[in-house]
């Protein structure tokens, strides 16, 4: 390999990079950019210096703050080759000191995954699932990669409300004392996320995959603080936790009491997980003693409290783990107002279909005639009709989404997959079923062909985001996800265990009898609403404009399309189209208005849309939404990145940001 200083031919400005005279891996024959900014992946404070994240100095953003709210004042930061957004900070810094030391977008993924499953475990885990969309700028190509969790080899349609997995007619009873869910080890899929980093690793990756975990093995073993939302995460599930001897050692003190946000802790358990993860690659968490401990805390019949209180086990397989592949599918792609080429995920996911579907249907109407008001002041309130159109749209794709989508491998997609329910000229017909003037409530899915399906509705909850571009113009739109708030709460070596196959329907057939889409099956993926996405200017990939994604369980979909339609229609910048008030609907008569900024006076947009039939919630949204956008400024083309002020990431980039 040549460790060569050049500027990206993707950027037109000249970057400051020196060269690195270290052993880094990666391709042979490929430059490597490493930048020699002391002050990257700094912060600048408000009196001009640069905090380093982590430091524990006055302003370091890794400090602990309100664990929920909206904070005012942020504004769209800049640089110039590469930068990195997640919703804490520490997992931002382990991303960017990737990128300043030459890595590609691949290789951030993997350090932010590894210090997510330490400082956010309430949202993402090594042991769990992610789908990443990603574009290779050398081949301009984009691809969707499929890390989700499957169903053990043993399971059934009853997996998840049946302990003998019968049929409902069987005789036998499911004890009302030992009941099947969450904190079950029914709960708990074979996990994906690492063997998807690795596969994204060994085809995109520049540094050696056992440089990428330094950051979360350092802070696992010297201490890092507990940010705020972890800290109530803790305390809020406390009761569940203390089932489990490990997750009593990492989260709580000597006398079982939690521990709090801003008290520092470590987690060595974790470190020696992630050492053997930089050591053996993906096969650590798969086969060997890691593998054997996964499953055996999936077998636990009973809790570690002093009552043993007794928990449903799990059929996973050291066979299941090894046998775990993760898979490269066809983006969702689609043109939107011919202007923009827009690719988000595929299934197992539900959320790509969903937003570019919605995006199908909302260039039927002139969205660009009504665009919030005051943007630059947070974001701004959407108007009346612009919530509207964009809540309709997204009804009519979550009706299809309830009804067609689910894993592929299963159970494939109507007519001609992707094609048909991208189809132009069905959307165009979706798109008359809008009136102007009144809410539909409810949509019915579309007619696609015989595809006798029940109505699925289930939605997943505990997730992150992260985007990151880095100096060679590659992308990646990263969604990791834990299920729900901690997971299972099963824990082993540091880092807890899923509850991800609650997003299968819990029945495999509906109320007549018909089979559901989403119903568990042996090696079956569940339906997810995760949609990582990515925008270029023009009708194919090439010149990128924008990386999003969000968590937010069922209403990921809603989070991401206001921030896409921000954006595309509305020109707003990364930050407003991010911070704009979040709204949306599922397929339901609730049309959702965020009211976490209360700083902001929604009263007009609420009764506007009352007066169209909407049944309105004001209720605070969590997204955690993390935007990086490509634009001019001053003649030159930059990343401009948004970070939701409704969490607490932040966005790091080359020079201080």
């Amino acid at each position: 390999m040549r460790f060569t200083a050049r500027t990206p031919l993707w950027i037109v400005t000249p970057v400051a990079v020196a060269i690195a005279l270290v052993a880094c891996g990666g391709s042979d024959g490929d430059d490597l950019v490493v930048d020699s900014n002391p002050n990257s992946c700094a912060i600048l404070a408000s009196n001009g210096s640069t905090v380093v994240v982590g430091s524990g100095v006055a302003g370091d953003p890794a400090a602990p703050e309100a664990a929920s709210g909206y904070r005012l004042g942020y504004k769209a930061k800049q640089s110039n080759s590469y930068m990195v957004v997640a919703n804490t900070p520490l997992a931002s810094k382990a991303g960017c000191e990737v990128l300043k030391a030459g890595g590609t977008a691949a290789d951030a993924a993997i350090a932010v995954q590894a210090v997510l499953g330490l400082v956010e475990p309430q949202s993402s885990t090594i042991a769990g699932s992610a789908f990443m969309v990603y574009y290779d700028a050398a081949t301009k190509k984009v691809t969707a990669y499929d890390g989700r969790e499957t169903a053990p080899a043993a399971a059934t349609g009853y997996y998840l409300v049946r302990q003998d997995q019968a049929d409902p007619a069987s005789p036998a009873p499911v004890p009302a004392s030992n009941p099947v869910g969450r904190r079950s080890g029914r709960s708990i899929g074979v996990p994906g996320v690492m063997r998807m980093m690795e596969m994204a690793h060994k085809e995109h990756g520049k540094l050696k995959w056992n440089q990428l975990f330094d950051e979360g093995v350092d802070l696992a073993t010297n201490g890092y603080v507990i940010p705020a939302r972890l800290g109530a995460a803790i305390n809020s599930n406390r009761n569940s936790l203390a089932l489990d001897a490990n997750a009593m050692a990492a989260y709580f003190k000597p006398d079982g009491t939690p521990k709090l946000s801003g008290e520092t802790t470590t987690n060595l358990p974790y470190a020696q997980t992630l050492q053997a993860l930089a050591a053996q690659g993906a096969d650590a968490l798969h086969t060997g003693p890691i593998a054997q401990a996964i499953v055996d805390k999936v077998a636990q019949a009973v809790g570690d409290d002093a009552a043993r209180t007794p928990i449903t086990p799990g059929l996973m397989t050291l066979a299941d783990l090894s046998g775990y592949k993760a898979k490269k599918r066809d983006p969702a792609c689609t043109t939107y107002r011919a202007t923009y080429y827009v690719c988000a995920m595929a299934p197992p996911s539900s959320g790509g279909i969903a937003i570019t579907q919605a995006l199908g249907i909302l260039e039927n109407f002139p969205l660009s005639f009504y665009p919030p008001t005051n943007p630059t002041v947070e974001g701004g309130v959407p108007s009346v009709m612009g919530v509207h159109l964009v809540s309709e749209a997204s009804r009519l794709a979550y009706a299809d989404r309830d009804k067609y989508v689910a894993d592929t491998d299963y159970i494939p997609l109507p007519g001609n997959g992707l094609s048909t329910m991208l189809d132009k000229s069905y959307l165009r017909g979706r798109a008359a079923l809008i009136d102007l003037t009144r809410t539909m409530g409810t949509a019915q899915a579309g007619n696609l062909g015989d595809v006798p399906l029940g109505r699925d509705t289930s939605v997943e909850a505990g997730t992150t985001h992260f985007s990151i571009v880095d100096a060679y113009g590659n992308v990646a739109s990263v969604t990791s996800t834990v299920e729900s708030s901690m997971g299972s709460f099963h824990m082993t070596n540091g880092f807890l265990l899923t509850n991800q196959l609650t997003d299968f329907s819990a029945q495999p057939v509906d109320g007549a009898g018909v089979p559901i889409a989403n119903r568990v099956a042996p090696g079956k993926r569940p339906r997810s609403t995760m949609a990582p996405t990515v925008v270029f200017r023009g009708s194919e990939p090439g010149d990128f404009m924008l990386a999003t994604g969000s968590p937010g369980g069922g209403t990921i979909i809603q989070y991401v399309l206001k921030t896409v339609v921000g954006a595309l229609d509305w020109g707003m910048d990364a930050q407003m189209a991010t911070s704009m008030v979040d709204f949306g609907a599922a397929n339901s008569p609730t049309t959702n208005v965020d009211g976490a900024n209360t700083s902001l006076d929604t009263s007009a947009l609420v009764a506007g849309l009352r007066a169209m039939g909407h049944t309105v919630s004001t209720g605070a949204q969590s997204s955690g939404i993390s935007t990086i956008m490509r634009v001019q400024k001053d003649g030159k083309w930059v990343l401009q990145g948004g970070v939701d002020p409704r969490r607490e990431g932040i966005i790091l980039g080359d020079g201080a940001l």
